[in-house]
Order: structure tokens, then sequence, then C-alpha cells
């Protein structure tokens, strides 16, 4: 009998043991959905975009391998050319682990899209840090934290007034001086923080993996109030007509009023909402992992339209004109336009960073290191740009 509990005992003991390797190799070295995916999103002024390809490789046992590339990189809008690039390095420990060696130095993963203001690019980086460099030439303008790391950064930064907000690993958002680098503010959630801040006013808005949506001043990062949902909040508001509209991992899109937070109405999906919603017309176009478009009414949320594009949608949309911009994970990129649904190409490449468009042409950072310009209306590839090599 007493064999035969221990029988028992040996084979718990084994199965959490499997358990434990399996959750190591998957928390430390794939990371899938507990450390971010593909690229960052590209940012856009005067003719020139602004973009990390800051994809991962496999590692093993909780020792994950660094990016591919850890680089910011300036590219001509017109004919694709790169403008300059610099590499992002961060010193590491030479001992490793488990057979992994780790470099002396090795690349910065930027999973967010950058912002520019002025003359200047924002990026925050997987180690922690912030950098602001010269949008011409990308000499290095500062570091935050000048010593030490932050928790990783995995959202985008935003750039309002004179001041740039993230959020971190952390649990907190910082407001920092976007000339000097120095810290303003910080205000501490009760969870990491994936998501990137939506400035509207005086207003910030971010959600947090503690299943709540805040609504912060930007003077001060005073709280004006914070709305709860039932699951994490990693994607990127968006504020029209008074309204604040985000998606959360409960599988559900709310609608919550600006001036105090209460709930005007929320809509469920199959899967989570991991990307940002594009409104146009008073219609809420959210992107799903449940590989749908749903066109929501604005006002009360009723379903005026849901478009299955046949694999999970992770990469923010954008409005051009009067179309919606979507590109699935598999790569086809669509055009919704008075709700029809066109196929405007099919890349072949996997996509989840956001895309950016100007002056009729979209732009999509796809997993594979290259850069798409495509024409929005028609689907014709203008140029591609590799980002893996020089």
């Amino acid at each position: 009998m007493r064999f035969g509990r221990n029988r028992i005992l040996l084979g718990k003991i084994l199965l959490l043991l499997v358990i434990l390797i399996s959750g190591l190799t998957v928390l430390g070295c794939v990371g899938i959905k507990s450390t971010p995916e593909g690229g960052a999103g590209g940012a856009i002024a005067n003719g020139t975009l602004f973009l990390s390809p800051a994809l991962r490789s496999g590692g093993g046992f909780g020792c994950a391998a660094p990016p591919t590339a850890g680089k910011l990189v300036a590219v001509n809008t017109s004919n694709g050319n790169r403008q300059w690039e610099i590499p992002l390095e961060t010193s590491a420990p030479a001992g490793g682990g488990f057979g992994c060696a780790a470099p002396a130095a090795k690349p910065v993963a930027i999973y967010g899209t950058p912002a520019i203001a002025r003359d200047l690019v924002y990026a925050g980086g997987y180690n922690g840090k912030i950098y602001a460099v010269n949008s011409s030439s990308g000499a290095l303008r500062w570091i935050y934290p000048r010593q030490g790391n932050l928790q990783p950064i995995v959202g985008g930064v935003v750039v309002a007034g004179d001041k740039v907000y993230f959020g971190c690993s952390g649990g907190k958002i910082y407001a920092l001086d976007a000339d000097t680098g120095d810290k303003v503010w910080e205000f501490p959630t009760g969870d990491k923080i994936w998501a990137t801040p939506t400035i509207d006013g005086e207003i910030l808005y971010i959600g947090s993996f503690d299943k709540k949506l805040y609504a912060l001043g930007t003077a001060d990062g005073s709280k004006k109030w914070e709305f709860k949902t039932e699951g994490a909040v990693v994607s990127t508001p968006l504020v029209y007509n008074n309204m604040v509209y985000i998606g959360s991992f409960d599988r559900h899109l709310y609608a919550v009023k600006a001036t105090d937070g209460s709930l005007a109405w929320k809509f469920m999906a199959e899967n989570w909402f991991w990307a940002r919603p594009v409104a146009y017309n008073n219609t809420i176009y959210a992107v799903c992992l449940d590989g749908k478009v749903y066109a929501l009414n604005a006002e009360n949320g009723n379903k005026v339209a849901e478009f299955d594009l046949g694999s999970p949608v992770s990469s923010s949309p954008v409005l051009v004109d009067s179309s919606i911009i979507v590109a699935s994970e598999e790569g086809k990129v669509y055009s919704i336009d008075n709700n029809q649904k066109r196929e405007l190409k099919n890349l072949e490449a996997k996509v989840t960073a956001a895309l950016c468009a100007s002056n009729g042409v979209v732009y999509i950072h796809a997993n594979d290191q290259t850069l798409y310009a495509l024409n929005a209306q028609t689907g014709v590839s203008l140029w591609s740009l590799s980002l893996s090599s020089k």
C-alpha cells in the first residue's frame, strides 16, 4: 500500500518536473505571449520612416538567444533607401547558465513603435532603457535611466508637449523631459505594462496587466479615474468622440466615457483584442486574435459587420482615406471600404507589427525583417527593403 502511494507521489513529482522544464522553455525562450514577438511598427515624419527590426530567435531552458537585430533604422519613404542606422547594444555579464554562454554585449530588442518630435526620435528598449537620437544623423542625445535599467519596455513611447511618456514591465508609467531625459513623474499600477499610452488633451490613457485602464493627468501623473476589466489590457487605447475604446484579454472591447471612466458598452468576441482599433464615420473597426475584424457602432456597440480574415490579427490597422487597411498574421493584407473586404496583397510573411501609412502608401514591417511599401488602393508593391542586412 505504501509502495503504491510512493509510486503515485513519484509520478506527481515527475509530472511537476516536466511542467517546470516546459515552463522554462516557454517562458524563458519561446515567449509565446509571455514575451512579445515581432518587430516594431514604424513612425513617419518629413518623408522618413523610423523603426527597429527587433525580432527574437530561440534559446533553450531559460536562456533566450539575443534578437537577430538590435538597431534603429531611418528609411526614405519615397524609395526605400536607408538614410542611417545605428546599433543599440547593452552590456551583459560574462557568465551563462545551463550551458548558454552570455556574450559581453548583446543587441537591444525594440518592440514598441518609436515616437518623433522636433529633431529627436525616441525608442524604448527591452533592456529597460529609453533612447533619444537625432532624427537626421542617428547621433545619441540621451538615455534614461543613465545608470541601471528599468524592467523591460515593450510598448511604444509617446511624445506630447515637452514630455515623453511610456510604461514598463515593472508596472510603472513614466513621464520624462523630452529634451533632457530627466524624470518628471512616475505612476505605479498593479502589474506589468505592455501597452502604449494614448494622449488626448491633458489626459494620458494606458492599460495594464492588472486588468485596468488608467486615465492620468499628463502634467503630474495624478489619477483621474480607473476602469476595471476582467483581463489584462495590452492594446493601445483609441480616443474618439469623448469615448475611450480599449481591448482586453477577457475577449471584450470596451467603450468607456472619457469624462469619468464609466462603461458605455462592451462587445464580446471569440478571442483576445490585442491591437488598437481605428475609427471612421462613427464606426469602430476592431481586429481580434479570432481572425476577424469587427465593425461596431461607436455609440452603442452594435455590430454593423464582421470580416473573417482566416488568421489571427495582432497588428494594428490604419485608416487611409476611407479605407481600413489591415494585415493578418499569415501576411495577407486587406482593404475594408464601405463594409466590403478586398485582398490587396499576400506578403507570404508573418505580420505582427503595427501598420503605418502616409500619402496613400501603407508600410508593413513583416517578421521576416522586410519592410514593404504598398499602394493602399491597389496593393501594388512600390518597394521593399531587407532590414536584416545593410
